[in-house]
């Protein structure tokens, strides 16, 4: 709900960082599996107890994946990137509730449901994005992209949003959890209402 409209203020000084880092050698996919490093031991970190070490490495993560995306852009992408990059997303998203999860037993239950509204939406997504691009579609409002990229009320914006209330206010998992999980459900029904639209001849 919010990428597209951050876009235009965040684009300029990552593609300019982007440049700059392609200039000096760096690929896009080192920098996409630097990020899923760190964001995995983000996630490790919150299950050990260290919440604020796993709140800087999330930070530091979605950096890098800004950064991936912006030498892309620079170097030329590539089919291989685009997969790399959207396997790295949901592998960090789902570590990180993961990790909440293991960190206390409480947070079981509500983990296990927000990571299942999450392959729901990442269902609903990757599913949207392979049926547009046999049928030619093309968007440019999340920016240049290997695949088509749907929009709904749960985006990237909207994830790393919560992940941060969760890292600040980590006794409020449980509700914050249940709350962007029917977000996520919420846009699935979204996203396929849209695909009616799209998608009925």
């Amino acid at each position: 709900m919010l990428d597209a409209k951050l876009r235009p203020l965040i684009d300029p000084p990552l593609n300019r960082a982007g440049a700059l880092l392609a200039g000096l050698g760096v690929t896009a996919n080192a920098l996409t599996f630097t990020g899923l490093a760190l964001g995995l031991g983000g996630a490790a970190a919150i299950a050990w107890g260290h919440v604020g070490w796993g709140l800087a490495l999330i930070i530091a993560n979605r950096l890098l994946d800004g950064l991936d995306g912006a030498v892309a852009r620079a170097r030329g992408p590539s089919d291989l990137g685009g997969y790399f990059d959207i396997v790295a997303d949901f592998a960090f998203y789902v570590s990180v509730p993961l990790g909440f999860g293991i960190l206390s037993a409480e947070n079981t239950l509500p983990a296990a449901v927000l990571i299942a509204s999450f392959v729901l939406t990442g269902v609903s997504f990757l599913a949207f994005a392979v049926i547009a691009a046999k049928r030619g579609a093309e968007t440019s409002a999340h920016g240049r992209k290997s695949f088509f990229y749907s929009t709904g009320l749960a985006e990237g914006t909207e994830t790393i949003a919560v992940f941060i209330a969760m890292c600040l206010w980590p006794a409020w998992f449980a509700p914050i959890a249940y709350a962007y999980a029917a977000l996520c459900v919420l846009t699935v029904f979204q996203r396929s209402a849209i695909a009616v639209s799209a998608f009925t001849d």
